[in-house]
């Protein structure tokens, strides 16, 4: 099958928090035009507002239209804006709890003017709700989506779907969108060209369903998408959920992230059954964004069975997805079962924590192999900055913060990353990504084959193409492309693009 080619944004991006990849903006800024110089297009920036390491990360902002002063000012965002495309988090779903307006709902009430800001269970269910209702609501964490709060001396249930520190908006209200209207145009003012909606598929509630990628959230993502893009903004929406609803949204939105490549390659390279991963390849949607790993976890619930209504076969069979959470566990040596589930706070159920370096067991050959298979799929390639680095899990940060997701989010400094730039396998990838920003054939349109457990991606342009023939039970590769004199050329092992392609 042929897939359509790049479009002018489409180069290799880096995902990266500015406090751990080189301490400020400035400091992420000098990697990117020093030893890193050429080999991006974009960044997406994770959440630098303020306060940026508050309870979540900095996906719980006290002011989302303020950079945090200890990381930089907007002029360095638009700095970076001008050489790369950026990308930042639009965070839909809720605030902190120590955002002013919050605080001043907690103590006037209603009498605040910020009160129909904020989500309570009695704007959804003023009638109240039964059980069925209540269970039915869908929710990445255990238990119900509430917390008992006393705003203006009355004791309410207010809206928490991920934790009481992040308190849900009331996009039905006035308030509600007016803030998230602010916040949208403080970012296009700030040099963003694209805005990641984190948490959108949790952001409208409607009694008598899921309150979880519903119509009504569907009709939401589709109107901020629209006034985005009269913003010169992109819109990419971050979604984990059955692949169909991936396939759904991406037909309405400028991006959509390809949650189940990640997972469907470890199943093929830990089994060499690489069929789910060609039945996916066929009908993902082509303007994804690809990734092998984020700041969060790696994704499980997006190959598995339908979470919601009938449990529609998912793209792994129940079993199937058991043994991947199991085969990332043996692999990482049992670190990822100490990050993972009930085992660390503030966590997804359906993510399993993990480098996914270490998730290959620390295999240069087969890590690289998965990168070049990430890079020569449709769409916007973007990679971690963990992953850049190869990085091992940081269980002394994991033991420190008792977070889960931290176990893949380690704080580099400068100097850290020049070292770890000379490694062989970082140097293979650097090369690679190189290669994809640069080889002429992924300009045109990719076609995609294989028997048994080889996986054959082809791009092809006029004269030019480029060929990853991969088996991903002998964990082999053979990259076959054309020179700029006509010739081909051939690796047979990746790990020889740390010199030169």
């Amino acid at each position: 099958m042929a897939h359509g080619g790049r479009g002018p944004r489409d180069g290799v991006q880096l995902i990266a928090y500015a406090d751990r990849f080189g301490g400020t903006l400035a400091a992420l800024r000098g990697v990117l035009d020093g030893q890193l110089a050429g080999v991006f297009a974009g960044v997406h920036v994770l959440p630098f507002f303020t306060p940026y390491d508050g309870a979540d990360a900095g996906f719980d902002p006290v002011d989302h239209t303020q950079v945090d002063p200890r990381l930089g000012t907007w002029d360095d965002l638009r700095s970076l804006g001008d050489e790369y495309a950026v990308m930042v988090d639009l965070i839909v779903n809720h605030v902190s709890a120590d955002s002013a307006e919050f605080r001043d709902v907690c103590a006037r009430g209603d009498a605040s003017p910020h009160a129909a800001m904020f989500l309570t269970m009695a704007d959804v269910y003023p009638d109240g709700a039964d059980e069925a209702e209540l269970v039915g609501i869908y929710r990445p964490r255990p238990g119900l989506p509430f917390t008992v709060m006393t705003l203006g001396g009355r004791r309410r249930l207010v809206w928490t779907t991920f934790t009481s520190q992040q308190i849900d908006l009331n996009l039905g209200s006035a308030a509600g969108r007016g803030y998230l209207d602010r916040v949208l145009s403080t970012l296009a003012e700030g040099g963003v060209s694209m805005v990641r909606l984190d948490a959108v598929g949790y952001a409208i509630k409607t009694a008598g369903t899921s309150s979880f990628m519903t119509p009504e959230t569907f009709a939401f993502i589709d109107e901020l998408t629209t006034q985005a893009r009269g913003l010169g903004v992109e819109v990419l929406v971050e979604i984990h959920a059955h692949f169909e609803r991936q396939i759904a949204i991406g037909s309405v939105v400028d991006r959509v992230y390809d949650f189940a490549l990640p997972p469907l390659l470890l199943h093929g390279l830990y089994t060499g059954d690489v069929a789910p991963l060609r039945r996916w390849l066929d009908v993902r949607p082509m303007n994804a964004v690809t990734v092998l790993d984020t700041h969060d976890g790696i994704g499980v619930v997006d190959v598995g069975p339908d979470q919601l209504g009938d449990r529609r076969p998912g793209l792994l069979t129940p079993e199937q997805v058991h043994d991947l959470v199991e085969g990332i566990h043996t692999h990482s040596g049992g670190q990822s079962r100490q990050a993972t589930g009930w085992a660390a706070s503030n966590l997804d159920v359906y993510q399993v924590n993990c480098t996914y370096y270490d998730a290959l067991g620390r295999d240069d050959g087969a890590y690289l192999l998965a990168r070049a298979i990430q890079l020569f799929t449709p769409g916007i390639p973007q990679i971690y900055y963990v992953g850049l680095l190869a990085g091992a899990n940081d269980m002394d940060l994991l033991a420190r913060s008792g977070v889960g997701r931290d176990i893949n989010r380690h704080r580099y400094t400068v100097a850290e990353i020049l070292a770890e730039l000379d490694r062989p396998v970082v140097a293979a990838l650097v090369g690679l990504i190189r290669f994809r920003n640069t080889h002429p054939a992924f300009g045109g349109a990719a076609s995609i084959g294989g028997d048994g457990s080889e996986l054959v991606l082809t791009w092809t342009s006029g004269d030019q193409s480029a060929t990853l023939t991969a088996d991903l039970a002998s964990r082999r590769a053979v990259l076959t492309w054309t020179d700029v004199d006509g010739s081909v050329r051939t690796r047979t092992d990746l790990l020889e693009f740390a010199t030169t392609p």
